[in-house]
Parts: C-alpha cells; structure tokens; sequence
C-alpha cells in the first residue's frame, strides 16, 4: 500500500493545500493529513477545529485521513507506515526552503521520499499567512478557503459583530 503524509499546520486549510491533496489521490492508495503541533507557533484556529474541517471536507474520501503529531515528520511517517512526505511548491523560494528540509529527512530517514508538487497557478500566490491576515481584518476569504470553511468563517465573524 501506497501511504504518504501532507504534512503542515493548516491554520486554515486552504484552497492550494486540497489543490494538492486532490491531485495526489491518483499517486497514493492513502493520504495521511499530518497536522504538525508546534508549541511555539501561534495558531488562529484549534487543532480539534482544523481536524474538523479536514474531515469535513473530506467525509466522501476513503483514501484521506486527518492525525495530528508532533516531532519529527520522519518519525510520523515511520510510525504511520508512510514512504512517502507530499509538498506543495508556489515558488522557486519554497522550492529551496522544501529542497533543505527533504534532504535532512532523507539523511533522518533515508526509506522515506519527498514528492513535490507544483501548486495550480492560481493558488500560488497566498499562503495561510496571508490568509490569515484577511480573516482577521474581516476580509472576503472566499477565493482562497474551501466554501463549508469560509461560511463558518463568515458566521463567526459575524455573531462577534453583533456582541
């Protein structure tokens, strides 16, 4: 079997990250959707809610299933049985950015592969960053977040207006 990890915080999911999960479902008989918890890294969304959201959108999907983990990525993948790691790339600074962190996992674990994956020329531009930044100040988050997330977004957003 086929297993590989799509690994990120996904604070939100965004439209890019199910672009490269839905164009990996042909290559992997499993992908495993890897919420790294780092505790020095501020998120705007729980864990619990963006493990919801995955699911969620991905309830009809059999191949995909949403873990969370911390340490290593090598090490989760080796615990999930996945050979390989998936990662999206917008730009040539991703790709250096990616390029370095595949060749310390393959020197951590020299079993498990890096598959890179160019993002849809649409979905090059943003990042969950940026994202973010709309959310926050109430921006329209509609082209860049999967639609049953930007509409809980939305109501959110608009019962704190109300308070």
């Amino acid at each position: 079997m086929r297993i590989a990890v799509f690994p990120g915080t996904f604070d939100p999911i965004t439209l890019g990250h199910t672009d490269i999960i839905d164009r990996s479902l042909d290559l992997f008989d499993k992908i495993i959707v890897g919420i790294g918890v780092n505790s020095n890294k501020q998120t705007m969304f729980s864990i619990e809610q963006r493990i919801q959201w995955i699911q969620n959108i991905y309830k009809e999907e059999k191949k995909v299933n949403v873990q969370s983990y911390e340490g290593l990525t090598v090490d989760f993948c080796t615990k999930v049985k996945a050979t390989c790691i998936i990662r999206g790339i917008r730009t040539v600074g991703d790709f250096e950015y990616e390029k370095a962190i595949s060749d310390m996992n393959q020197m951590l674990n020299p079993f498990i592969e890096t598959i890179f994956l160019a993002c849809t020329a649409k979905y090059s531009s943003f990042s969950s960053t940026l994202v973010r930044d709309v959310i926050r100040n109430n921006g329209d988050s509609q082209l860049f977040l999967p639609m049953e997330i930007h509409h809980q977004i939305e109501i959110a957003q608009a019962h704190l207006h109300k308070k």
